[in-house]
């Protein structure tokens, strides 16, 4: 029972303290309206100087992730199978069970990767002739 009442006077104490923080924190960061729409129209201008984001670039960009992140996937899904593959090859019974078990969740892991990297370049695709 002593124990019980402890953990409830901590706990009480905490919450005041939470309580007394969010009580007395009162700060006010607001300006007057012309502050705030003069410095929108300085956003604004600032944009409107800059080069404008093409659909070519975005297209390299987004074909460089694509390439970059296939690669990782393959890459690990070779070391990946690589292991599994050796440990299968000379384990033991015990072990070539559990190493069964583990190329369930191997084999969704690729399907999703590669299923992934499909849907993107099918999506990809699609939107080039929109």
């Amino acid at each position: 029972m002593n124990k019980i009442n402890f953990i409830k006077k901590i706990i009480f104490i905490l919450l005041l303290i939470i309580i007394t923080f969010l009580l007395l924190n009162h700060y006010t960061y607001a300006d007057s309206m012309s502050t705030i729409i003069s410095g929108a129209d300085d956003f604004i201008s600032t944009g409107k100087g800059q080069e404008q984001i093409g659909s070519d670039n975005l297209k390299e960009l987004s074909d460089k992730i694509y390439d970059v992140l296939l690669a990782i996937g393959i890459v690990v899904a070779v070391i990946v199978g690589l292991v599994l593959g050796i440990q299968f090859m000379v384990g033991s019974v015990e072990q070539k069970s559990k190493i069964k078990e583990a190329l369930v969740p191997y084999v969704a892991g690729c399907v999703v990767i590669f299923g992934a990297f499909g849907i993107w370049r099918l999506v990809v695709i699609l939107l080039q002739n929109i």
